[in-house]
């Protein structure tokens, strides 16, 4: 039985082990490149520069920047539907 319990933690181990070395290795892969702002662009700021855009920090594209669309709806044509013309009817009297 002490054999079986001592089995089953060394197998739990190996599974944490390599989870935790995919967590690393994940970890890793998302840090490259460097930070922006850089060093230099901090200092540069610190002297009144500004900046609009910073240097590439090599890390690629941004996942979570979406480039807005412009959406506009399509001009209604007669043939598409017909719109209802409203009568009203007046009936005052003037007595």
């Amino acid at each position: 039985m002490a054999d079986d319990a001592m089995e089953a933690a060394k197998k739990r181990l190996a599974e944490e082990r390599k989870a935790s070395d995919k967590s690393r290795a994940d970890y890793a892969e998302r840090m490259k490149g460097k930070p922006t702002p850089t060093q230099e662009e901090n200092d540069l700021a610190v002297l009144g520069a500004t900046f609009t855009e910073h240097e590439d920090d090599g890390s690629g594209p941004d996942p979570h920047n979406f480039s807005p669309k412009h959406l506009e709806a399509e001009k209604p044509s007669a043939s598409r539907y017909q719109t209802r013309q409203a009568h009203t009817t007046t009936s005052h009297r003037s007595e």
